[in-house]
């Protein structure tokens, strides 16, 4: 039996919240519908997937798998349904991402050059989803900060920049003309672990993470500068983004002994448009040309 994606939806929004009650308010329907769904859905796949008692609700194996599965296989259904309408209108636009601090001006313009016919768009993207924004088609292609899971992806490497970290401007660091990652082992971390693996790696080496404070969820570099400036902990970003936000009251040093942040441009794998193997072309003489 083939997989319903309604049902699918259903599924991923109940082992997101893991309880059925506000996991229906978010679905806008009655949670006994919902119920009856998940049911359904386990028949249909012969198998179990969330165990429940009085008290909680909680992923099973299977669906741990079907949960890791379920988000390319939802963004694909979306690219689809977004290019079937795209192309039924005919293509009149073709959407750039972009990671804050990156200047996509040069790229942009010399595409609307070759083709006037094309509203050329940008969209600004964050950390926690600028990959999601390619898979679901919301752009066409996006400028991506490394690491990201590149499956799916078609990518072509753009530039390398260095890595900084970010501080209040009366941190004892402030005025140093480098750092290393280890004289930021104890500091607070205000983004996710993973994107700075080297900080991770010592930090766990010389605390207990489990004493650390957790990571706020923040939407924004700007709200990560904030709270930086605020004396709440530290960033590590690259360069151009900490150069392109400089305010007063945060200093920005370079850290000596970790890669650079690498700058991929990244387009869903499965596409075969030629507009988007010549606007990477265009995309890799801008940065030839900037470096």
């Amino acid at each position: 039996m083939d997989l319903d994606l309604r049902k699918l939806r259903y599924f991923v929004a109940v082992a997101e919240e893991l309880h059925f009650g506000r996991a229906a308010e978010r679905l806008h329907i009655a949670q006994p519908v919902l119920s009856r769904q998940i049911r359904a859905l386990e028949d249909e796949l012969a198998v179990r997937l969330f165990s429940r008692d009085r008290r909680s609700t909680e992923l099973t194996a299977a669906g741990a798998q079907l949960l890791a599965d379920a988000g390319p296989l939802l963004a694909a259904a979306d690219a689809t349904r977004r290019r079937a309408a795209r192309a039924a209108r005919g293509r009149a636009s073709f959407t750039v991402g972009f990671m804050p601090g990156l200047i996509v001006t040069g790229a942009v313009r010399e595409l609307s050059r070759r083709h006037p016919e094309l509203s050329v768009e940008v969209v600004r993207t964050n950390w926690d989803d600028q990959t999601a924004v390619i898979l679901d088609g919301r752009v066409d292609v996006g400028y991506v900060r490394m690491p990201v899971d590149t499956r799916g992806l078609a990518t072509r490497s753009l530039l390398a920049e260095p890595r900084v970290a970010v501080l209040p401007a009366d941190h004892p660091y402030a005025g140093k003309p480098a750092l290393r990652i280890a004289d930021l082992a104890g500091e607070h971390l205000l983004q996710d672990p993973a994107a700075v693996p080297e900080w991770r790696d010592i930090a766990r080496e010389l605390a207990d993470p489990r004493r650390r404070p957790s990571v706020p969820g923040f939407r924004s570099v700007e709200e990560k500068l904030e709270s930086v400036a605020a004396g709440r902990g530290v960033v590590v970003l690259p360069l151009s983004t900490a150069t392109y936000y400089t305010r007063a009251d945060i200093a920005h040093v370079e850290i000596e002994d970790i890669g650079p942040n690498r700058v991929f441009l990244a387009w869903d794998g499965s596409r075969h448009d030629p507009l988007l193997e010549e606007f990477a072309g265009i995309a890799v003489a801008c940065a030839d040309s900037s470096a």
